[in-house]
């Protein structure tokens, strides 16, 4: 596992900072401004963030939890510890999807010693949440079978989540189920 620090952690990671009150700027002088205006404040456990783009950011994918209704161009404050920083790169496959069907909701997740999840490495963890959301979204790809749509959605992000088969491979297996 990289040890990651304020020399290389914006380097092909990924992150989910967490939202924290704008007050912590005013009184820190900050350690680094990107050329497209994020300030950046290190401290020896963490990173602090104030960014008004979050997502893709250059080669990282870093997103901001807690934000309620988030909205691209709008500046948000974050931070996260040097260990919640991983490798988009790594083939290890240490990563599982936790869904909110409810919420219409999907999260990485970091697995601990012992689980029963279905393990992914991050870039296809990525990949996943990309369709999943699309699933929620769109009902179009589900008219062919007569059941439920939200019940035909729930089975297939439960197979996608626990499958690394290809996604036109699944939803042809709803035939046998549905």
């Amino acid at each position: 596992m990289s040890k990651y620090h304020q020399f290389n952690f914006f380097k092909h990671t990924f992150c989910e900072f967490k939202s924290f009150p704008e007050e912590f700027f005013k009184e820190k002088s900050i350690h680094f401004k990107s050329k497209s205006g994020s300030k950046y404040f290190y401290t020896e456990q963490g990173v602090y963030r104030y960014s008004n783009h979050w997502g893709r950011v250059a080669n990282c994918r870093w997103k901001i939890k807690g934000i309620q209704n988030y909205k691209n161009q709008n500046y948000y404050y974050g931070y996260a510890n040097w260990k919640d920083f991983y490798s988009l790169n790594s083939s290890k496959k240490e990563f599982y999807l936790d869904v909110d069907y409810s919420q219409e909701r999907v999260t990485i997740c970091k697995s601990e010693l012992n689980t029963t999840k279905f393990l992914m490495t991050l870039n296809f963890s990525l990949k996943r949440i990309k369709e999943i959301k699309n699933i929620f979204k769109e009902n179009k790809w589900a008219s062919y079978i007569n059941e439920d749509v939200d019940e035909v959605k729930t089975v297939l992000i439960k197979k996608m989540v626990s499958s690394d088969r290809p996604l036109q491979e699944l939803k042809q297996s709803l035939r046998d189920i549905f």
